[in-house]
């Protein structure tokens, strides 16, 4: 795959024509809506095998090869020309498909109420191929250990038909948001834990979940050790039942990071005990707070970084987020929150206000900002080709186990291209 940002003053004929593709393959690709009217600075994903690289001020054969882990003797074979050659800046090499490694991929999906929307459903439809695990959102743990299951509707034959594993995900949430009160007493009651470890076992067989995923946030610091003892005695349980176990973290950068939602989440432990984690490195652009990208690649490595300080790259898979967020600016604390938005309809967005895309290179993220019809300013930070290969590449510099998207239903469908393009993905069902 290659990806290309539109300049000003390109057509989606003129694009096609510069990889030797039809409109056409880049319009279903990219799902576009107005191909027509391109948003200067949106990204596109060129379907093509391998990629084109065009020559840039002081490049060689030798610097563009080794950029691709090519000899610059293959570089000019593969392009027919002499391995002395003075390249010209613009000249265009073709660079062959890259050996792809395999990874663990994971996408929570939550239906909201009591069925599970159309939209869901499509959206499980056609993404499960690219899965190694489908994750319905979430079992909510009652003050005496039963469970509160989600709508599955028919997610078990999506996932079976697609060879994607079912994730039971295990929650403390009470309402719209997490229980610290509920997560001490799953932590520290021995009988609570009893009946829900019962449970857990019970639902997983009948239903057929492959690994039992904890999500217990807003934790008392109180109760790091109560959490690892608990997971502990998960393990051994979950273990005699042929059943994975694995956590979800909170993004820290230090073992002595303070706060509600940081304290309890002992990564050493977790990476000791569990068969892999989920790090929750996404939101810090959120909807309550100010303008910000809401993965900055920046922000992110600086958690891995710290989590491989504790726990092995191949236990750790890396939080994605689908979504991106519209603020109306100025941005006041405790007003009306960010509206998430897709990145489909982020670009949509750009087009229909006549702006530009921007990308922040220390964010690896694009962003723009509007004026709307009632005067009011905004400012739109998402995610797009460019900034999800940025994540791709630390998964592949890091050798990372894999990755995690929160969550299916917000269309992306750059994302699983490029997922496809650079990972093999890891299949448990047979």
């Amino acid at each position: 795959m290659q990806i290309h940002v539109v300049k000003q003053g390109e057509t989606i004929n003129a694009i096609a024509n510069t990889y030797r593709i039809t409109a056409k393959a880049i319009i279903d690709a990219n799902e576009l809506e107005a191909p027509n009217n391109l948003v200067v600075g949106q990204a596109l994903v060129i379907p093509i095998i391998g990629q084109f690289y065009f020559v840039q001020p002081g490049e060689s054969l030798f610097t563009i090869a080794n950029k691709f882990g090519l000899t610059y003797q293959e570089l000019a074979r593969i392009n027919q020309i002499p391995v002395t050659m003075t390249l010209q800046v613009g000249l265009r090499l073709y660079i062959p498909p890259l050996p792809k490694r395999e990874i663990t991929s994971n996408a929570y999906v939550e239906p909201l109420g009591e069925s599970v929307s159309e939209t869901l459903i499509n959206s499980a439809t056609k993404n499960a191929p690219y899965l190694t695990y489908l994750a319905p959102f979430s079992y909510r743990v009652n003050r005496d250990g039963t469970l509160n299951a989600p709508p599955l509707d028919n997610f078990k034959q999506i996932a079976a038909s697609n060879k994607a594993a079912l994730m039971m995900v295990i929650t403390n949430l009470e309402g719209a948001a997490f229980s610290t009160e509920l997560g001490h007493i799953i932590l520290t009651v021995q009988a609570v834990q009893n009946t829900m470890l019962d449970s857990i076992i019970n639902v997983a067989k009948e239903v057929g979940f492959t690994d039992v995923h904890f999500d217990f946030e807003f934790l008392p610091k109180e109760d790091r050790e109560a959490y690892n003892t608990f997971l502990r005695k998960a393990k051994e349980r979950l273990a005699q039942a042929n059943l994975l176990l694995s956590t979800a973290l909170a993004p820290k950068t230090s073992a002595t990071q303070k706060g509600i939602l940081y304290e309890a989440h002992d990564y050493a432990a977790h990476g000791e005990i569990v068969d892999f984690v989920v790090l929750m490195t996404y939101e810090w652009g959120y909807s309550g707070g100010p303008p910000l990208a809401v993965s900055p690649i920046n922000e992110v490595r600086k958690v891995v970084n710290y989590a491989l300080t504790e726990m092995p790259a191949n236990k750790i898979m890396l939080g994605q987020n689908l979504y991106g967020y519209d603020w109306t600016l100025p941005f006041q604390p405790g007003g009306n929150p960010a509206r998430a938005v897709s990145p489909q309809r982020a670009i949509a967005i750009a087009r229909e206000n006549n702006v530009a895309i921007q990308y922040n290179t220390t964010a690896q993220a694009p962003f723009f900002t509007y004026t709307d019809k009632e005067g009011k300013k905004h400012e739109v930070w998402f995610e797009d080709a460019r900034s999800i290969q940025a994540k791709f590449n630390l998964i592949k510099e890091l050798k990372l186990r894999g990755i995690s998207y929160w969550k299916l239903g917000l269309a992306f469908p750059q994302n699983w291209l490029l997922l496809e393009d650079n990972f093999t993905i890891k299949k448990l069902i047979e």
